[in-house]
């Protein structure tokens, strides 16, 4: 994998979750106890946390954005296990939230790499 690809692939999995979020919770599926704060509650994390920084291919926003997806992937995960009539809706948000972790890990390890970062190792003091 490239640095090229994987940016690519994070980018695809980030703006496609909250394409797909929108279009499942908006449109396609609207649960009728949800309202618009539970659209906001969903969005409102990756619209204005990551966003600069994915754009610009930050490799310390890819990195920490890592910790945004697991929402999306416990919630895929448990309505894949319980709910039957959208389990083909929960299964797109699970490849798309696992398009962006593989893509952001590999592009802040590449990136990192490129520029010099680096999490050094203690070394063993015995």
């Amino acid at each position: 994998m490239t640095t090229g690809l994987a940016r690519r692939l994070a980018l695809a999995g980030y703006l496609g979750l909250i394409a797909w979020v929108g279009l499942w919770h908006g449109l396609i599926s609207p649960h009728p106890e949800l309202g618009p704060g539970f659209m906001l509650m969903l969005w409102l994390p990756w619209l204005f946390i990551p966003m600069a920084g994915m754009l610009r291919g930050n490799p310390y926003t890819h990195a920490w954005a890592i910790f945004l997806i697991m929402p999306y992937f416990l919630h895929a995960l448990t309505l894949l296990w319980v709910d039957e009539g959208e389990r083909w809706l929960a299964l797109v948000e699970l490849l798309l939230a696992s398009t962006m972790f593989v893509g952001n890990i590999y592009y802040a390890k590449f990136r990192g790499r490129e520029l010099g970062l680096s999490i050094r190792k203690k070394k063993n003091q015995n």
